[in-house]
C-alpha cells in the first residue's frame, strides 16, 4: 500500500527550505540583494535596489558588473535548482540535499537600455543540459516584462555526482 501524499505546507517549506539554503551558499547574491521567488519548480531572480548598486550617478543606472552577476546568479541558482530538484523530492522531509554548482564556460551579456535604479527581475531558461555542460539564456526587465533591460547566454561545465 502506498503512503498518503504529503500535506501541500510540508512539501512548500520542504522546497523553500532548499531553495534558501542554495542561495545560502552564495554570499556574493547576498551582498547584491539577490533573492528567488519561487512558484512550483519556476524561479525569478529578485534584484532588489539599493543606492550601492549604481555605477552611473549621472544617469542613474545599475552597474554593468552587478547587471551581469545578477544574470549569471540567476542561470547558476537555476542549473543548481534542476540539480537539487530530483534529491529533494526523493529526501523526503529530511535535511536539504548540499548544492553541486556548475562552473562558468562562457558568459556573454547583451545590455539593452540602462538598468533603472529599481527593483530588476530575472527568469533564467535552460536550452540544454546533459551530464557534463550546459547552455542557459537569461533575461531581466524591470517594470515590463517585455521590456528587457539586459539578456545573457552562458554555457556551464556541470557538477558530477561526486562534486
Amino acid at each position: 500500500m502506498r503512503p498518503p501524499p504529503e500535506p501541500v505546507q510540508v512539501v512548500k517549506r520542504r522546497r523553500d527550505a532548499a531553495l534558501g539554503s542554495l542561495v545560502a551558499h552564495m554570499p556574493y547574491a547576498q551582498f547584491l540583494g539577490i533573492d528567488f521567488d519561487r512558484r512550483g519548480d519556476e524561479l525569478t531572480a529578485i534584484l532588489s535596489f539599493d543606492d550601492h548598486l549604481i555605477g552611473n550617478p549621472a544617469l542613474p543606472a545599475i552597474h554593468g558588473g552587478v547587471t551581469a552577476a545578477f544574470l549569471e546568479t540567476s542561470a547558476l541558482v537555476e542549473l543548481a535548482w534542476g540539480l537539487l530538484w530530483e534529491d529533494m523530492e526523493r529526501a523526503g522531509g529530511s535535511e536539504p540535499p548540499r548544492p553541486r554548482w556548475p562552473k562558468t564556460i562562457d558568459f556573454t551579456v547583451d545590455y539593452l537600455r540602462s538598468g533603472l535604479p529599481r527593483d530588476a527581475y530575472a527568469r533564467a531558461r535552460v536550452n540544454r543540459s546533459g551530464r557534463r555542460y550546459a547552455s542557459v539564456h537569461v533575461e531581466a526587465w524591470q517594470d515590463n516584462r517585455e521590456r528587457l533591460f539586459a539578456q545573457a547566454t552562458g554555457h556551464f561545465l556541470m557538477p558530477t555526482p561526486d562534486d
